[in-house]
């Protein structure tokens, strides 16, 4: 009991506001939704700097497994490390600082409608984070540049393209200059034409040193751009790899199946 007492305790007084080692490790994560789990007893550790590409088929817990992390979903049981600390019942200053370390790239772009690229970047900085006015926007215009869009700045999200708005979007998560950026299938609602340009910015942050855990449907970034490739299906982990193993090799027969039907969709049962 003084165990538990003290480690939730620990939990809260954490301080997220600088991650030495900006790591995730996941220690027997399970998250259920009433009676239905979703993830079983997950364990899985991430380095800093690494960069680890999710996939699985759809209902596998992929969305859910990165939410848990900066607590958009509330964990069942099991913990979720950052930094080696515990974020398990964090104080609400303690869960703002985490928040602030650990971006989050949507599905859906979820600007406001009602503001500009620059001031859907700056609204954060100034509201959530302090920043004056002035310094966050001219913080927007550094980010905005940064993903290609600073000739959009003073556009609407309605005169901007889906790949366009996503990439401010980007830029909007990179606005307090978090240490882990987490991406929730950030190319599903893209037409087809859309997508690289948005893969071209997630490239070179996987260059910059960020950790990033990419949930996501593109064979190619996973194959060419993560460090490793980790195969969730029914909740669990089933395999994990690097991405010349994970695509050669698979081990498992169910990734070997997801694999065939994904890479050659019109001949499924084909090696």
């Amino acid at each position: 009991m003084r165990s538990g007492l003290f480690s939730r305790s620990a939990a809260s007084a954490a301080d997220f506001s600088h991650l030495e080692q900006a790591s995730v490790t996941f220690s027997e994560v399970a998250k259920r939704y009433g009676d239905r789990p979703v993830l079983k007893g997950i364990n899985l550790s991430v380095t800093p700097g690494e960069v680890v590409a999710i996939l699985g088929p759809s209902g596998s817990g992929k969305s859910t497994l990165i939410r848990l992390i900066n607590q958009l979903e509330t964990l069942t049981s099991g913990d979720i490390l950052i930094d080696g600390k515990s974020t398990r019942q964090l104080s609400r200053q303690a869960l703002r600082q985490l928040r602030s370390r650990v971006g989050f790239v949507f599905q859906q772009f979820n600007l406001y409608s009602h503001l500009t690229a620059r001031q859907n970047i700056a609204l954060a900085l100034k509201h959530v984070h302090g920043w004056r006015p002035a310094e966050a926007e001219t913080r927007a215009e550094a980010l905005l540049a940064q993903v290609g869009m600073a000739e959009k700045a003073d556009h609407y999200p309605e005169a901007l393209s889906g790949g366009q708005q996503q990439r401010v979007a980007i830029a909007r998560a990179l606005a307090s200059s978090p240490q882990i950026i987490l991406f929730d299938e950030p190319t599903s609602a893209l037409d087809p034409e859309m997508i690289g340009e948005v893969l071209m910015v997630m490239k070179a942050l996987a260059h910059s040193g960020i950790t990033m855990i990419v949930v996501t449907h593109e064979m190619q970034f996973a194959r060419e751009i993560a460090d490793r490739v980790v195969f969730i299906d029914g909740g669990h982990i089933l395999e994990e790899a690097p991405p010349e193993q994970f695509f050669q090799h698979p081990s498992h027969p169910r990734t070997r199946r997801f694999l065939q039907k994904v890479l050659n969709p019109l001949h499924p049962g084909a090696v």
